[in-house]
């Protein structure tokens, strides 16, 4: 779900678009499944989902790179400026 990488972490996601909010709901299938509210059209949802970590995580949206799953519900991305105790830490109440 989340891994150490150089100079920050990296998550493993499972995105449900179309929610009532945003929220991290918790492991699903050894990902981080995380509601997003925008609809998976037009990369709204993509970047609805940059939005959320940018605020979860405090750090610059700039800092987060979707790496794989651009149209998919499973999704990696790496997160500059950010270690894995503290990337834990903002998850764990979900999970």
């Amino acid at each position: 779900m989340i891994e150490e990488i150089k100079g920050g972490v990296r998550l493993h996601l499972f995105i449900q678009p179309k929610s009532s909010k945003n929220q991290i709901v918790g492991p699903h299938n050894g990902l981080l499944k995380i509601k997003i509210a925008a609809p998976p059209v037009d990369g709204e949802a993509n970047a609805e989902l940059i939005e959320f970590l940018s605020k979860l995580f405090k750090v610059p949206k700039r800092s987060i790179t979707l790496v794989k799953g651009d149209t998919g519900r499973t999704k990696t991305v790496d997160i500059d400026g950010i270690n894995l105790e503290n990337a834990q830490k903002l998850t764990s109440p979900a999970l």
